[in-house]
């Protein structure tokens, strides 16, 4: 049995009559119960709490912060998450009035992001958003990153290796953090660089956290990423060649899930991996439709992108289809291929043979059509052809090879070069 742990969702009353119609209080603090979950956390107790007003020392009211009181008193959590963005004011304040551990919105996630990043350069993203979180917290103790637990130690735990926070200390690690974290951005782009001299678009899954987007990606690639019904199962970037139906070949990247009023120190420290996003040929956002708050989530990721500045072109999947009514099902499938959202279970594979199709018109629509001939005997040109283009049709005749060819616009210039004879064969 984890932690105990008491939720509170602090809903304004102020919010827009927009937001309001996408997203309840309710729906809100289900997932806040959610987050608290990830971390291993018993949840005992939890509730909303309206804000007329925000209070500057306790963020909520006298008397919430008094009932509040009287209910830990009774439940005796472990830690109270408050479902917001707490000062570090704030949160010293509720935790003398609470006699209890407190953490916000932004410590949870961090904590999330800290036991799951896998890789070196998720670790460091992650320890940056940390460092910059606790700098203004320093009254409380930070973990080094030499700790024997994942996550941050802002639940504590056995065996931990926990230094004094000293602005020096911290400032000195953000720089070299930075320092390294520019070497990896510098090793990514390098790495685009060299995956754009193979002819093969990179398609980015993105979406709500939870939306099915690993599950989707193993179905797609036949891949063993780890994929949970699980808040920020996905934490790194991973990428995975696949062969569409016609031959056409892509690059499928799974990346970091999304989520409402993420912290802004994860988004400055994700930029690194979220470039993929940025730098590939079409996103495809990847929906839970059996979700009830779907068109919130719509929305939330919609702002994340725009904010990342993704304007690439984008395909919409709507997940999940086999938590729904079977009508229900029936009329989105029915749909599929009609320009609208494909509709998709990634846990059955209903939809998928329709969302690969979808992909290949769409990663080809503006191809051109060419026909190339070759002397049988010159094997590296007929290579060549097949690994820099989608062959639609091979004749074999006296000695000679005659290819009906589809290449991206800007791979033309790449095989006038190769055969220069090419371009009376040039046909859209």
């Amino acid at each position: 049995m984890g932690s105990r742990a008491f939720v509170i969702h602090v809903e304004p009353k102020n919010r827009s009559r927009k937001d309001e119609a996408l997203r309840d209080a309710q729906a809100r603090l289900e997932e806040a119960v959610g987050l608290t979950a990830a971390i291993h956390l018993n949840v005992v107790e939890a509730l909303v709490a309206p804000l007329a007003r925000p209070t500057p020392g306790t963020l909520l009211g006298t008397g919430k912060v008094e009932e509040i009181a009287i209910l830990a008193r009774d439940q005796e959590p472990d830690v109270i998450i408050v479902n917001a963005h707490l000062s570090p004011v704030q949160q010293r304040n509720l935790e003398k009035a609470w006699n209890s551990k407190v953490l916000d919105r932004t410590a949870v996630i961090l904590e999330i992001f800290g036991e799951r990043a896998a890789t070196r350069e998720g670790r460091l993203q992650v320890e940056l958003a940390h460092l910059n979180y606790q700098r203004s917290r320093l009254v409380r103790s930070w973990t080094h990153l030499e700790r024997q637990r994942g996550g941050f130690g802002f639940l504590g735990g056995p065996g931990e290796s926990q230094i004094e926070s000293d602005r020096r200390l911290i400032a000195e690690r953000i720089v070299r953090i930075k320092a390294e974290l520019e070497k990896v951005k510098k090793t990514r782009s390098l790495g685009r660089q060299a995956r754009k001299k193979v002819p093969f678009p990179v398609v980015a899954l993105v979406g709500y956290t939870n939306a099915g987007k690993s599950t989707l990606f193993n179905r797609l690639t036949e891949s063993e990423v780890l994929a949970k019904d699980l808040l920020f199962a996905t934490l790194d970037p991973t990428m995975r060649g696949v062969k569409l139906h016609k031959g056409t070949r892509i690059i499928l990247s799974d990346t970091v899930g999304f989520i409402a009023d993420l912290p802004t120190e994860l988004v400055a420290a994700f930029r690194a991996t979220l470039e993929e996003v940025l730098a590939a040929d079409v996103i495809v956002h990847v929906r839970d439709a059996a979700h009830e708050e779907t068109a919130a989530q719509k929305a939330d990721v919609l702002a994340v992108l725009e904010e990342l500045g993704a304007d690439k072109p984008m395909m919409e999947v709507l997940n999940k289809i086999d938590l729904l009514e079977p009508e229900q099902r029936e009329g989105l499938l029915s749909r599929n291929g009609r320009g609208e959202g494909i509709a998709v279970s990634a846990l059955t594979g209903e939809g998928i043979p329709a969302l690969l199709a979808e992909f290949e018109a769409f990663v080809t629509r503006d191809n051109i059509t060419l026909t190339l001939k070759l002397d049988a005997a010159d094997g590296g040109a007929l290579a060549f052809a097949y690994r820099h283009a989608q062959v639609l049709e091979r004749r074999d005749r006296a000695g000679r090879i005659s290819l009906s060819l589809r290449i991206h616009p800007d791979d033309l210039g790449r095989f006038e070069n190769r055969f220069p004879k090419l371009g009376q064969g040039v046909a859209k």
